[in-house]
């Protein structure tokens, strides 16, 4: 076991373990720590815990210490900086008439990288580019191309439902959305209707989807037929949240709604499938 705490370097980006060695801190406070392209400055969101070797990459890098103000101080440097830094790229961009479209400019605490982070349909050939910006800011210049996911994380904005976007507020990870979830929520697969302000499947189409797929399998499908406390009838209408079925009686022009319970009662037996 290991001891770590889990820090966060963006408001909703991923959170990573370090060790926090014999320093006495806390959640909510901020840190110095080493990462792999340099010296970072970031939030404790996870306060002192135990984990597995198998919940760590290792070696465990240690937090070097705990920020102080002439840090805060100098993050706000490197965030002024920055944004003159990203103007100058949008004018060099121009100048080399390059198919991209620059995102966002973040520089590391101990101003050793700049990283600008841009999105394009294609491969761009940047080194022109490159030459350029390092001759401007005398530091190690990285150029990361990102997806339109990682873009509206970046930008933020709001989405169909009115509030902010999921990813930009608190999610750290894209989880994994397929039209298949849309599918099983009965939901218009409109793209218009189902898409974010990046274009792909909205996050939240994963929120729900295990209790669908849980209710799902506890259903019967459109068009079964099954025992009611009336008599048998066919499936015609589902409420998956609710476990509702609407059954359409045989031999009655008449649709009964039953709670799953009741259907269950009596036996919930499927007799025949009439897709």
């Amino acid at each position: 076991m290991y001891d770590v705490v889990g820090v966060r370097f963006k408001k909703a980006g991923k959170i990573y373990y370090f060790d926090p060695g014999d320093l006495s801190i806390q959640k909510g406070d901020f840190v110095i720590v080493e990462t792999v392209r340099g010296v970072e400055y970031g939030k404790v969101v996870i306060a002192r815990k135990q984990v597995d070797e198998h919940d760590v990459v290792l070696p465990l890098k240690k937090v070097l210490r705990i920020a102080d103000q002439k840090d805060r101080l100098k993050v706000e440097e490197n965030k002024a900086a920055a944004k003159e830094a990203y103007e100058i790229c949008c004018e060099k961009v121009n100048e080399h008439q390059l198919d991209m479209k620059l995102v966002d400019v973040e520089y590391t605490f101990d101003r050793n990288k700049v990283i600008f982070y841009f999105t394009a349909d294609g491969r761009v050939d940047f080194r022109e580019l490159v030459k350029d910006l390092a001759s401007i800011f005398r530091t190690r210049i990285e150029l990361r191309q990102i997806g339109v996911r990682d873009e509206a994380k970046m930008l933020g904005g709001i989405g169909p439902c009115g509030r902010m976007l999921c990813c930009s507020t608190f999610l750290g990870d894209f989880d994994p959305v397929s039209i298949k979830m849309a599918k099983d929520q009965n939901l218009s697969l409109n793209p218009t209707k189902i898409s974010g302000l990046c274009g792909r499947l909205m996050c939240c189409l994963k929120y729900e989807n295990d209790e669908y797929e849980t209710a799902k399998e506890q259903l019967p499908d459109l068009g079964e037929i099954i025992d009611t406390p009336h008599g048998s009838g066919k499936v015609v209408g589902l409420n998956i949240l609710e476990r509702v079925l609407q059954v359409e009686l045989m031999g009655q022009e008449r649709v009964l709604e039953y709670t799953l319970d009741e259907v269950l009662k009596e036996g919930a037996v499927s007799i025949q499938s009439t897709d």
